[in-house]
C-alpha cells in the first residue's frame, strides 16, 4: 500500500481514537479509564515482547520485533512514558469537560508549540511561510475563542481548555523526544511503542488509586467498550504512520498534514454523535487551522 494511503488510514484511525476517547470519559471516571486503556495497550504488546526474546524467528514482521533493551535505555523510554501520561492526563479530564468540537482542533496545534520549543531551546530558524502558518493557527485559535463564548466557554479563563492547552504542549514536547529517540538514540519504532505502552501502566496507576480511595463514590466509574477501542485506535494509526514513514519515497512535509485531518472526523462526530451546537463557525475555524498546520509542516 502506498505511504498516502497508510497516511490516510492513520488519519482515520486517529479521528476514531478521538471519538472512543469522548465516548470514554463523558460522564464518566477518567482515572480508571486511563488505566484499562493503556493496560489494553501493554496486553497488545506484551507477547511480542517475549516473543522477541524467546523466538525472535517466529515474528512474522520485522514491525513487532522489541530489541533487548540496558537499564539505560529502559530509562529513556520510561521518561517517554512519564512525558507522554502526563501530556494524557491533562487531555482526558480536558476532554471529559470540553465539547469534542473544540477540545480537538486546540489539541492539533501541536505543530504551532513544536515549532516555537524548537526555535526557543533548539536554535532552529522557521521558514517565511512557517511563520504565516504560525500567524493563521494563532488567528484561528483566536476565532476559536469567540465561537467558544457562545457556548459559555471563555478560553482565557476556562481551566479545562487550559488543561488541554498543556496536554498539547506537553504533547509537542513528546513528539521532539521521539525524534531524539528515533534518530539520535537509534530506537526502533517498535520498540518505543512496546515499552511505552507497559511503561504507561505503572504511570497511571498511582492516580488511579487515588480516585479508588478518595474519588470514586462522588466519580463512579462505568464500563464501556470504547476504552480498549481508545488503545487499539491509536496503535493501528501509530503503526500505518511508522509504515508509511518507513517506504523510500514517503515525504513527512505531506504525511503531517493529512494526519492533522483527523480533526475533522473528531468534529463530524462531534456535531452528529454529541449533539453540539455552532458547527459553521467551527467549521471555518478548522479550515484555517488546517491551513496553518499545512504550512507549518510543508
Amino acid at each position: 500500500m502506498s505511504w498516502i494511503w497508510l497516511s490516510i488510514l492513520s488519519a482515520l484511525f486517529l479521528g476514531l481514537y478521538e471519538i472512543a476517547k469522548k465516548s470514554a470519559v463523558r460522564g464518566n471516571a477518567v482515572p480508571p479509564v486511563l488505566l484499562l486503556s493503556t493496560s489494553t495497550a501493554a496486553i497488545l504488546w506484551l507477547p511480542w515482547i517475549v516473543l522477541s526474546q524467546v523466538a525472535p524467528d517466529a515474528i512474522p514482521n520485522e514491525a513487532f520485533r522489541v530489541t533487548t533493551l540496558g537499564l539505560h535505555e529502559h530509562l529513556y523510554l520510561f521518561c517517554k512514558s512519564v512525558l507522554a501520561g502526563t501530556s494524557w492526563i491533562f487531555a482526558f479530564f480536558a476532554l471529559k469537560h470540553l465539547p469534542l468540537s473544540i477540545a480537538s482542533p486546540i489539541r492539533a496545534t501541536s505543530p504551532l508549540w513544536t515549532i516555537a520549543i524548537a526555535t526557543l531551546w533548539m536554535g532552529e530558524r522557521p521558514s517565511v511561510q512557517q511563520w504565516v502558518g504560525v500567524a493563521i493557527v494563532l488567528a484561528a485559535f483566536y476565532a476559536f475563542s469567540f465561537v467558544g463564548l457562545r457556548e459559555g466557554i471563555r478560553f482565557d479563563r476556562n481551566r479545562w481548555v487550559g488543561c488541554m492547552i498543556v496536554a498539547t504542549l506537553l504533547g509537542a514536547l513528546s513528539a521532539l523526544y521521539d525524534k531524539y529517540l528515533l534518530q539520535r538514540v537509534g530506537f526502533d519504532p517498535s520498540t518505543v511503542q512496546a515499552w511505552f505502552s507497559i511503561y504507561l501502566v505503572a504511570v497511571m496507576t498511582p492516580l488511579c488509586l487515588y480516585w479508588w480511595f478518595r474519588e470514586r463514590t462522588k466519580s463512579p466509574f462505568h464500563w464501556r467498550w470504547q476504552i480498549p477501542a481508545i488503545a487499539i485506535g491509536l496503535l493501528i494509526a501509530d503503526f500505518l504512520y511508522f509504515t508509511a514513514i518507513a517506504q523510500p519515497d514517503a515525504l513527512i512535509s505531506v504525511i503531517s498534514p493529512l494526519r492533522r485531518s483527523s480533526i475533522l472526523i473528531a468534529f463530524a462526530a462531534g456535531i452528529l454523535m454529541f449533539g453540539e451546537v455552532n458547527w459553521r463557525a467551527k467549521a471555518v475555524c478548522i479550515g484555517g487551522l488546517l491551513a496553518g498546520v499545512f504550512l507549518l509542516s510543508w
